[in-house]
C-alpha cells in the first residue's frame, strides 16, 4: 500500500504546475504567506490542481531572514528555475534592495525562455533592476509609484491599477493587489472555477479586475450609505445578469441619476458600472462552460450578452480567446446543463 501512495504521489508531483518563489534578504513575509498560500496548499480534494511550490535562492543552506523574526529556508538552487512554469517575486522591506546578481541574471534567463514571471508590490523593483520593465507597462504601490518613476525612468509606471501585464511579466500593486494577482495568475492558467475553488478557501474575493484604482476613499457617513445602496445595487445585478442590464437600469434601482450613479460606483468600487457588468457577465460566461455543456447561444443568453457573437467578441478582447477555446481548456467534463447555478 505504502508503494502505491509513493507513486500515487509521484505521478501528481509530475503532472504538477510548478511555481518558484524567488527568495533572497530583504523579501517581505506577507507576500511570501501569500505566493505560499495560493501554490503552496494541497486543494486537490476539492478540485483544485495539483501545484508543485518550490522556494529557489542562490544559496541554499542559509535561512533567508525576514521581517518579525522569519526566515524561510529555500529548497531548490536557481538551477530549478527551467523547470518552473511560472516566477514569482515577492514584494521587498525597504524597495531599494538590491537583489543578487545571480538571482537577476536567473530572472533574465527564465523571461528569455519564455516563462511567466510576476512580481507582487515592490517586487517590481527587482524586475527592473533586472532591465526586465525596460519599455514596459508596470505597476507597484501607489505610495512607491513616483519612487519606482525616479529610480527607473525607463520602466512605463502606470499610476492606477491593481495589477498588469505586458509581454508575459505581470506586476501588482500592494498587500492585496498581490492576492487578485495569484488568484488572477491561477485563473489564466486553470480556469475560473479553480480560483474560485481556493478563494473560498482563503476566504477572499475570487475576483478584482487588475484595472480597478488601488485607493478608494469612504470618508464621510453619507458615502456609507451610498455604499450600502450599491452593494444592494451589485447585489441585484448579479442575480439578474441574463437580463438585458444597463447603466441606467442601475442607476434607477439605486434611486440615483445615471451620472450621480457612474460617479458614486467609481469611487467605491474603482472601476466603471460598464467594465463592472462586463466583467461580471464574463466570469458568469467562464463558469458555464467549465461547469456546463449548453450550446454557445445559451451560454451567451444567461450571462447576459444576448448573442454568441457579442459574447465571443468580448472574451477575444478581454481574455484573448474564444469561449469554445476557453471550454476546450478548463472544462471538467463532468457538468450539465442542467443545474447550473447561474440564472437561467
Amino acid at each position: 500500500m505504502e508503494n502505491v501512495d509513493n507513486a500515487a504521489n509521484a505521478a501528481k508531483a509530475e503532472d504538477a504546475y510548478r511555481v518558484a518563489l524567488v527568495a533572497f534578504p530583504g523579501i517581505r513575509a506577507f507576500d511570501v504567506s501569500v505566493i505560499t498560500e495560493v501554490w503552496g496548499s494541497d486543494r486537490t480534494d476539492r478540485g483544485a490542481p495539483a501545484f508543485d511550490l518550490r522556494r529557489v535562492a542562490a544559496d541554499t543552506t542559509t535561512p533567508i531572514p525576514m521581517r518579525g523574526g522569519l526566515a524561510l529556508l529555500p529548497d531548490r538552487a536557481l538551477t530549478w528555475l527551467p523547470q518552473a512554469d511560472l516566477v514569482v517575486v515577492p514584494g521587498l522591506d525597504d524597495h531599494l534592495t538590491p537583489a543578487p546578481a545571480p538571482v537577476l541574471d536567473a530572472l533574465r534567463r527564465a523571461h528569455s525562455r519564455g516563462t511567466t514571471i510576476a512580481a507582487l508590490c515592490g517586487g517590481a523593483f527587482t524586475l527592473a533592476q533586472a532591465g526586465l520593465l525596460d519599455g514596459r507597462r508596470a505597476i507597484t504601490h501607489w505610495n512607491l509609484v513616483d519612487l519606482l518613476r525616479t529610480r527607473h525612468p525607463q520602466v512605463s509606471v502606470v499610476p492606477d491599477a491593481l495589477f498588469i501585464e505586458d509581454d508575459n511579466i505581470w506586476t501588482a500593486a500592494g498587500t492585496a493587489a498581490g492576492i487578485d494577482l495569484c488568484l488572477h495568475l491561477v485563473r489564466r492558467a486553470h480556469g475560473a472555477e479553480a480560483a474560485a475553488t481556493i478563494a473560498r478557501s482563503m476566504v477572499t474575493a475570487p475576483f478584482r479586475t487588475g484595472t480597478q484604482a488601488q485607493f478608494i476613499e469612504h470618508p464621510t457617513p453619507r458615502a456609507d450609505r451610498d455604499a450600502d445602496a450599491l452593494a444592494a445595487v451589485r447585489e441585484h445585478a448579479l442575480r439578474h445578469l441574463h437580463e438585458p442590464l444597463t447603466v441606467a437600469d442601475l442607476a434607477t434601482h439605486a434611486g440615483m441619476s445615471p451620472r450621480s450613479f457612474a460617479r458614486h460606483f467609481t469611487a467605491a468600487t474603482g472601476t466603471t458600472p460598464l467594465r463592472w457588468l462586463l466583467d461580471q457577465r464574463l466570469a458568469a460566461a467562464q463558469k458555464l462552460l467549465e461547469r456546463t455543456d449548453l450550446p454557445m447561444p445559451e451560454v451567451a443568453r444567461r450571462a447576459g450578452f444576448g448573442s454568441e457573437v457579442t459574447m465571443r467578441q468580448h472574451f477575444a478582447s478581454r481574455l484573448a480567446t474564444s469561449p469554445r477555446a476557453y471550454r476546450a481548456a478548463f472544462s471538467t467534463g463532468s457538468a450539465t446543463g442542467g443545474n447550473s447555478p447561474i440564472a437561467r
